[in-house]
């Protein structure tokens, strides 16, 4: 366990893993998903800058919940994020669909594939050193 700087606060704390961040600023940042959360599913049409201005949370942090799948935009909803792979808008998550399939078949083929082994050198019958003369 590391005594740590909170990012946040800059109160020290006991850091195990995960964000470095303190128990108290963890249980804020948690607090505010929750608040976020209830203004998007009461306000669909809400965009992302009012969506920060209004719950008083930066438009990063809303992506990243968005990209962590712990924020999801409806169907019906103006506002997304971009696919990181092709920038085609999406509700959540960090990939589109088409670009997760190439993703996963991109894996598949590669687990599918065996390594290329070389050729073994042949061996010489007599392994001994030789010096030319000169």
């Amino acid at each position: 366990m590391e005594v740590k700087n909170c990012k946040e606060c800059g109160r020290l704390f006991n850091w195990m893993n995960g964000p470095k961040i303190c128990p108290a600023c963890v249980k804020k940042v948690e607090d505010k998903f929750q608040e976020v959360k209830e203004y998007v599913r009461n306000n669909k049409g809400a965009s992302l800058e009012q969506i920060s201005e209004d719950n008083d949370v930066a438009i990063k942090q809303i992506k990243q919940w968005v990209r962590e799948e712990r924020l999801v935009f409806a169907e019906d909803s103006m506002v997304g994020i971009d696919c990181e792979l092709c920038g085609k808008m999406i509700r959540t998550g960090k990939y589109c669909n088409e670009c997760k399939d190439k993703v996963q078949n991109n894996l598949a083929t590669g687990i599918k594939q065996k390594p290329k082994v070389e050729p073994k050198k042949p061996v010489k019958d007599n392994p001994r050193m030789r010096f030319l003369d000169k």
